[in-house]
Parts: structure tokens; C-alpha cells; sequence
């Protein structure tokens, strides 16, 4: 069984679905029409988020059996399409769950605590103690709005940073300990609300002007789930009125993100769609696609 990685990965894992008969070729770097061109030569695929897999290029592997999405989200394949020509289609649920979730809750303290606004203060040669007012996020109020493996690990954080927690979920069965309440009102009582949820036709925009109207004046928004779930068209003017106070965003509607209006206002932080790139999370990443690759390809016999 023949397998193109398309993107990068751990060497161990890449060594030990070898080890376990598979034929393994890493080309990490592979660009669009290269792919069009040899996918049709293997068996199955690995990817990560670069690399997208789309009716037109399943349409020239009639060999693919399988796909593994080395990450959470399925957004970047057609995976109903793959499924219906017969293509097995898997991702990696579990593996970055902590690393999304502790980027969550970081962003939220540089929020409260302006911490890259005094980084660059100091950078400055400036000591302006009295202008960096920070919030506790103790006390505050954190509204969920998807709660899965990555939401449940932000909960887990966030109550034991004392805070009150909030969760919206339509499709997932919450905890029992957390608090499940309507998007409206989550959206009126959160001082912070994070995003943990794919983006589908039914989340794309789910927050617009009429979402930012709801909330309450002076929340902070964190997005490390989808770009798109958030209209950042919307949430500029919001930043700009005041209504939102901060915005930290690790996922953007077009990536890369590069001269984005949004970051011309200093109350937004952000980062490059970097919520699962830990050492710890790459390693389980890795581990979890071999673990999969190696089962299917045992039970193809």
C-alpha cells in the first residue's frame, strides 16, 4: 500500500508505518499541480491543513482508499465526496486538543493583562506602569461556543482559573458540571467568548453585527478553531465602536493572513494558525496517523 505524505510530520511516524509494510513517500513541500499529477499513483494520503483535497483532484486518483487528516477539522477536504466514491476518510480528533485549548486560555491572559501591548512598551525603552490597568479573568464570565474535545479542555482550564463557565453547543452533549445555555444568551453574559467549533455551512458566520449587537460591552473574543466562523468585517467595526474590548485570533477567512485590516488596531493579538504546533502535540499527531494508517491497512487484508 503506497502512501503520499503531503505534508510535513514526525519522522518516527513516517519510520513506523515503513516498519509496518507500508510504502511511504514524504514530499512535504508538494505543490497543487504536482500533486494532481502523481496522486493518482497511491493508495492513500496524509495532510495537514496546507494541503487541500478537493472533488476535482480525488477525481484523478482512482486508486486513493483512504485520507488522513493529520489535525481536527475536515474542512480542507471534500470528505463527503471522498466517502461517496468509496475513499475512507480519517483525522486525528484527540492529539491537539491541549495545545489548541492552552493557546485559548493564554490568548485570554494576554487580553486581560495587555501583555504584547507592554512587551512593545518596553521594547520602546518606555516604563508607562500606570497606563497598563490590566482584568482579572477570575471571577469573569467564559462563554463556550462549541463544546468537543478541544472545548472541554478549555473548560477544564478556565474553571480551574476560577471562572464561570457558559457553553453553546447544538450537536454535543455538554458535561454535566458546565452550564448549557441558548447562543443568545451566552452572547449577553460572557466577558470572554472562544470559538471551538468547525466551520460548515451552518457555523460560517454564525457571529455577524447582529451577534456583536447581543454581547455585552467590553467583551473579549478569542478564535482558534475555523477562520470564518467570525465575520471579521463585523468584528473590526465591533473593535472599532468599543463594543468588543480584544480580540485574539489564530485562524483567519483566507490563509495566510497576511496585511489583514485587523491588525492595524492594537487591541487585536493574533497568531499564524499555530494552535496544534507543539512539540507534545505533533509527536501524538504523528503517532495517531501511523496508528490509523497501520489498522486500515491490516484490514484491507
Amino acid at each position: 500500500m503506497k502512501i503520499l505524505v503531503c505534508d510535513p510530520m514526525e519522522s518516527s511516524a513516517v519510520e513506523r508505518m515503513r516498519l509496518a509494510g507500508l510504502t511511504v513517500d514524504v514530499r512535504d513541500s508538494i505543490t497543487p499541480d504536482e500533486l494532481n499529477s502523481v496522486l493518482k499513483d497511491y493508495d492513500g494520503m496524509v495532510v495537514r491543513s496546507r494541503t487541500k483535497v478537493r472533488a476535482p483532484l480525488i477525481d484523478l486518483a482512482p486508486n486513493l482508499k483512504v485520507i488522513v487528516r493529520g489535525g481536527v477539522g475536515l474542512d480542507t477536504i471534500d470528505a463527503d465526496y471522498a466517502r461517496s466514491k468509496g475513499i475512507t476518510v480519517l483525522n486525528t480528533p484527540l492529539s491537539s486538543s491541549a495545545s489548541v485549548a492552552e493557546l485559548a486560555i493564554g490568548f485570554m491572559i494576554a487580553l486581560a493583562r495587555a501583555i504584547p501591548a507592554t512587551t512593545a512598551s518596553m521594547r520602546a525603552g518606555k516604563w508607562e506602569k500606570k497606563k497598563f490597568e490590566g482584568d482579572e479573568i477570575g471571577g469573569k464570565t467564559l462563554g463556550i461556543v462549541g463544546i468537543g474535545n478541544i472545548g472541554k479542555e478549555v473548560a477544564k482550564r478556565a474553571l480551574a482559573l476560577g471562572m464561570d463557565v457558559v457553553v453553546y453547543d447544538p450537536h454535543a452533549v455538554a458535561p454535566e458540571h458546565l452550564t448549557r445555555v441558548s447562543l443568545d444568551d451566552l452572547l449577553s453574559q460572557a466577558d470572554y467568548i472562544t470559538f471551538h467549533m468547525p466551520l460548515t455551512q451552518e457555523t460560517r458566520h454564525m457571529i455577524d453585527a447582529a451577534g456583536f449587537a447581543k454581547m455585552k460591552p467590553g467583551v473579549r473574543i478569542i478564535n482558534c478553531a475555523r477562520g470564518g466562523i467570525v465575520d471579521e468585517d463585523a468584528l473590526y467595526d465591533a473593535l472599532v465602536s468599543g463594543k468588543v474590548a480584544g480580540a485574539a485570533l489564530d485562524v483567519y477567512a483566507q490563509e495566510p493572513c497576511e496585511g489583514h485590516k485587523l491588525f492595524t488596531l492594537e487591541q487585536v493579538i493574533g497568531s499564524p494558525h499555530i494552535g496544534a504546533a507543539t512539540r507534545e502535540a505533533q509527536q501524538r499527531i504523528g503517532a495517531e496517523v501511523a496508528e490509523k494508517l497501520i489498522e486500515f491497512y491490516h484490514q484491507m487484508g
